[in-house]
Protein backbone atom coordinates (compact mmCIF):
# COMPACT_ATOMS: atom_id res chain seq x y z
CA UNK A 1 0.00 0.00 0.00
CA UNK A 2 1.30 3.67 -0.42
CA UNK A 3 0.68 6.07 1.99
CA UNK A 4 -1.29 9.19 0.85
CA UNK A 5 -0.28 12.63 3.03
CA UNK A 6 -3.47 14.34 2.58
CA UNK A 7 -5.20 15.93 5.56
CA UNK A 8 -8.43 13.78 6.77
CA UNK A 9 -11.02 14.87 5.34
CA UNK A 10 -9.43 16.48 2.31
CA UNK A 11 -10.33 14.17 -0.38
CA UNK A 12 -13.76 13.78 0.71
CA UNK A 13 -14.26 17.66 0.53
CA UNK A 14 -12.65 18.02 -2.96
CA UNK A 15 -15.54 14.53 -3.93
CA UNK A 16 -18.55 16.79 -2.48
CA UNK A 17 -16.69 19.74 -4.55
CA UNK A 18 -17.06 17.75 -7.63
CA UNK A 19 -20.38 16.70 -7.02
CA UNK A 20 -21.43 19.99 -6.39
CA UNK A 21 -19.55 20.73 -9.78
CA UNK A 22 -21.27 18.25 -11.54
CA UNK A 23 -25.15 19.48 -9.81
CA UNK A 24 -24.66 22.70 -11.51
CA UNK A 25 -23.75 21.04 -14.60
CA UNK A 26 -26.61 18.96 -14.91
CA UNK A 27 -28.80 22.16 -13.61
CA UNK A 28 -26.83 24.39 -15.88
CA UNK A 29 -27.15 22.31 -18.52
CA UNK A 30 -31.34 21.55 -18.23
CA UNK A 31 -31.65 25.22 -18.07
CA UNK A 32 -29.87 25.85 -21.31
CA UNK A 33 -31.89 23.20 -22.77
CA UNK A 34 -35.32 24.82 -21.79
CA UNK A 35 -33.60 27.97 -23.26
CA UNK A 36 -32.05 26.75 -26.40
CA UNK A 37 -32.54 23.83 -29.10
CA UNK A 38 -29.10 22.73 -28.56
CA UNK A 39 -26.52 23.63 -25.64
CA UNK A 40 -23.66 21.78 -27.45
CA UNK A 41 -20.56 20.77 -25.64
CA UNK A 42 -22.90 20.54 -22.59
CA UNK A 43 -24.91 17.67 -23.80
CA UNK A 44 -21.89 15.74 -24.54
CA UNK A 45 -21.73 11.74 -23.61
CA UNK A 46 -17.79 12.44 -23.40
CA UNK A 47 -18.29 15.15 -20.14
CA UNK A 48 -20.80 12.58 -18.34
CA UNK A 49 -18.63 9.99 -19.01
CA UNK A 50 -15.22 11.59 -17.79
CA UNK A 51 -17.39 13.01 -14.71
CA UNK A 52 -18.37 9.39 -13.86
CA UNK A 53 -14.72 8.13 -14.41
CA UNK A 54 -13.63 11.17 -11.74
CA UNK A 55 -16.35 10.40 -9.30
CA UNK A 56 -15.47 6.66 -9.61
CA UNK A 57 -11.83 7.24 -9.03
CA UNK A 58 -12.37 9.70 -6.33
CA UNK A 59 -14.94 7.74 -4.75
CA UNK A 60 -12.28 4.67 -4.37
CA UNK A 61 -9.59 6.41 -2.88
CA UNK A 62 -11.61 8.50 -0.64
CA UNK A 63 -13.94 6.55 0.74
CA UNK A 64 -11.90 3.50 0.81
CA UNK A 65 -9.12 5.98 2.72
CA UNK A 66 -12.09 6.49 5.16
CA UNK A 67 -12.21 3.01 6.01
CA UNK A 68 -9.05 2.14 6.43
CA UNK A 69 -9.25 4.93 9.29
CA UNK A 70 -12.37 4.63 10.74
CA UNK A 71 -13.76 1.21 9.79
CA UNK A 72 -16.93 2.02 9.14
CA UNK A 73 -18.43 0.96 5.66
CA UNK A 74 -21.72 2.90 5.77
CA UNK A 75 -20.22 5.92 4.13
CA UNK A 76 -18.59 3.42 1.50
CA UNK A 77 -21.66 2.21 0.60
CA UNK A 78 -23.79 4.73 0.39
CA UNK A 79 -21.32 6.51 -1.80
CA UNK A 80 -21.16 3.45 -4.41
CA UNK A 81 -24.58 3.25 -4.31
CA UNK A 82 -24.57 7.06 -5.47
CA UNK A 83 -22.02 6.23 -8.05
CA UNK A 84 -24.36 3.13 -9.22
CA UNK A 85 -27.33 5.15 -9.70
CA UNK A 86 -25.21 7.67 -11.85
CA UNK A 87 -23.54 4.69 -14.16
CA UNK A 88 -26.94 3.72 -14.46
CA UNK A 89 -28.23 7.07 -15.64
CA UNK A 90 -25.57 6.92 -18.69
CA UNK A 91 -27.73 4.12 -20.14
CA UNK A 92 -30.89 5.94 -20.19
CA UNK A 93 -31.83 8.45 -23.21
CA UNK A 94 -30.11 11.75 -23.12
CA UNK A 95 -32.18 14.17 -21.28
CA UNK A 96 -35.47 13.85 -19.03
CA UNK A 97 -35.16 10.72 -16.60
CA UNK A 98 -31.39 10.79 -17.33
CA UNK A 99 -30.69 14.45 -15.49
CA UNK A 100 -33.31 13.27 -12.61
CA UNK A 101 -30.94 10.17 -11.90
CA UNK A 102 -27.85 12.13 -12.50
CA UNK A 103 -28.90 14.67 -9.76
CA UNK A 104 -29.84 12.05 -7.56
CA UNK A 105 -26.97 9.99 -7.65
CA UNK A 106 -24.43 13.06 -7.36
CA UNK A 107 -26.81 13.71 -4.24
CA UNK A 108 -26.47 10.60 -2.58
CA UNK A 109 -22.86 10.36 -3.42
CA UNK A 110 -22.16 13.75 -2.04
CA UNK A 111 -23.88 12.38 1.21
CA UNK A 112 -21.48 9.25 1.69
CA UNK A 113 -18.50 11.76 1.33
CA UNK A 114 -19.86 14.07 3.74
CA UNK A 115 -20.68 10.30 6.37
CA UNK A 116 -16.77 9.52 5.45
CA UNK A 117 -16.02 13.09 6.26
CA UNK A 118 -17.75 13.28 10.01
CA UNK A 119 -16.78 9.49 10.66
CA UNK A 120 -12.99 10.56 10.59
CA UNK A 121 -13.38 13.76 12.44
Amino acid sequence: MFALNIRDGMLDRLAIGLSGLCLVHCLATSIALALLASAGALLSPHIHEAGLFLAILLGIVALGKGIAEHGYMMPAAVGGFGIGIMAGALSLPHGGMEIVYTILGVSVLALGHDLNRRAVN
